[in-house]
């Protein structure tokens, strides 16, 4: 019998990443995400957690990112915003063995709500990793990789694709297109891998692996699937591959998404959430709300 990556012995997701997975290279730099949050949110803050390369263990230092996620008492305002700016890049100047800081910012209530019970939800109990404070996951239920999860996490493709072809469009210098194209791909192998995700009956945040996984469902998409897990890693400056990803895989794999799993059901916009992302680099774009890729 096939192994089944990131579920228990009862087909429930295991909690991947763990404080202990973390390598030496970015001890220091965890220690002072700790001690900084604590002081820049005092009070407010009610958790905070790592998701990510980084508590997975399998960062590169001077490439990968460092993911937080800020839970707070009460819904964030625009000055818990400010202050995630300020953290993130204080961390990025300070830290050279990362490239970018993202922090994604809530109120604990919004992560316990029956909406996201399985987005937001289901994120925090099963990719995030304690860091500060009491877990929210253990007011969580157990998940497993079923067809509802499958929608309610990426389920949304249809709804971003025209904001991907805005921003292409925006798009004219060679860093815009290298941030695009590793945005954009790694959103597509996380959504292509949920769409088969209940029929392979498993989890994984490796995209290489979700493309193969991918691969074996729709055998006439892989090729382009497996090229996208290599841009997302190793991010192009070519618009003509962005390009592809906004006019062809793109709507391809919303259509088939939504034939299979059905629409996201729709979310309430939330003033006090964010994503912040302080180097220059490629990385993750800066939305009004979290994109549905920041499973990493």
């Amino acid at each position: 019998m096939e192994q089944r990556r990131g579920l228990d012995a009862y087909g429930y997701f295991e909690r991947e990443g763990s404080l202990g997975r973390i390598q030496p290279a970015f001890a220091d730099l965890v220690a002072a995400a700790r001690s900084r949050i604590a002081e820049a949110y005092g009070s407010r803050l009610h958790s905070a957690y790592l998701y990510g390369s980084v508590p997975r263990g399998t960062a590169r230092p001077g490439r990968s990112d460092l993911d937080l996620l800020i839970a707070l008492h009460g819904e964030p305002a625009h000055d818990d915003r400010d202050i995630a700016e300020v953290l993130g890049q204080g961390l990025d100047q300070d830290f050279p063995e990362i490239d970018g800081v993202g922090v994604l910012l809530y109120g604990k209530d919004r992560l316990l709500s029956e909406q996201e019970r399985y987005d937001l939800g289901w994120f925090l109990a099963c990719l995030c990793t304690p860091l500060l404070g009491d877990d929210l996951a253990e007011h969580l239920p157990r998940y497993r990789p079923d067809a509802v999860l499958a929608r309610e996490t990426n389920g949304d493709l249809d709804r971003v694709l025209p904001r991907w072809r805005e921003r292409f469009e925006a798009a004219s210098e060679p860093a815009d297109y290298r941030r695009l194209s590793r945005a954009f791909a790694r959103h597509l192998v996380r959504t292509g891998f949920t769409l088969v995700m209940p029929r392979w009956g498993g989890w994984t945040s490796d995209l290489t692996e979700s493309a193969e996984v991918f691969a074996r469902y729709y055998p006439q998409r892989a090729d382009q699937m497996r090229a996208a897990a290599v841009v997302a890693l190793a991010p192009v400056e070519d618009p003509a591959v962005v390009r592809r990803y906004v006019e062809d895989l793109g709507p391809w794999l919303a259509g088939e998404y939504t034939a299979r799993h059905g629409p996201k059901a729709p979310r309430r916009e939330a003033a006090g959430e964010s994503v912040t992302r302080s180097a220059p680099g490629p990385g993750r774009p800066r939305p009004a709300s979290p994109p549905p890729d920041r499973r990493r």
